[in-house]
């Protein structure tokens, strides 16, 4: 059974792939909100952190079982309270998956805002994720994108060779929209390499790695 991440007083050392902070009201309170009268700078949508345990993962558990959500934010404020509280992905253990999806959206397949889509991914080597990752979010959550409605979250996955930061997206058959997205994406993280976009759709069928329905 996946575990929830733990809350460790300050003190306390953590361990590689925990969350610094959960969800619980006591962590919650314990962040910087800007306070003092300090005046918030509301986002335009909520956005939610997920984690995926692979120490909770078990070959008997469905797939998405062990996904757990962090913290809601909808201020910039929040947003980097949380952001500088939670590892980077750098310090993932292999396996890990860190998402941060649109409130009331969850990272799933299933989910049904985002069974209809599909995904563009960048790959990179290991510990090289950090920055794609930082640039993504803040792209995201700064409605940097033509098609911002389109997007669900993004995902970056931690494995053995290689570190993956995917977009999620609404609805795959919009090909205007995909490809603009694909194509803004590398505009902002300055990516030369060609990149693919999966319909989660053929992700679920294919027994080997599915083709790419687009690429920019």
């Amino acid at each position: 059974m996946a575990e929830d991440t733990e809350t460790r007083p300050p003190s306390e050392e953590m361990e590689e792939g925990e969350i610094a902070n959960d969800d619980d009201d006591s962590s919650a309170s314990a962040m910087p909100r800007g306070g003092g009268g300090a005046v918030s700078h509301p986002l335009e949508h909520a956005w939610t952190f997920w984690f995926d345990n692979p120490q909770g993962k078990s070959r008997q558990q469905a797939w998405g079982s062990t996904i757990h959500p962090i913290h809601t934010f909808s201020t910039v404020e929040d947003f980097w309270s949380l952001y500088n509280n939670i590892h980077h992905p750098s310090k993932l253990t292999v396996g890990a998956d860190l998402h941060c999806f649109k409130n009331k959206i969850e990272p799933k397949w299933e989910d049904p805002i985002c069974a209809n889509g599909g995904k563009w991914t960048i790959s990179c080597g290991r510990g090289k994720s950090d920055t794609l990752w930082l640039h993504t979010l803040l792209a995201l959550i700064g409605e940097q994108f033509d098609f911002g409605d389109e997007i669900c979250g993004v995902v970056v996955s931690i494995r053995q060779k290689q570190e993956r930061v995917a977009i999620w997206t609404k609805n795959a058959a919009n090909e205007a929209a995909q490809i603009s997205i694909g194509k803004q994406w590398k505009e902002f993280l300055e990516y030369k390499d060609s990149i693919g976009f999966i319909v989660h759709e053929d992700a679920k069928k294919a027994e080997k790695a599915p083709k790419n329905r687009y690429t920019t």
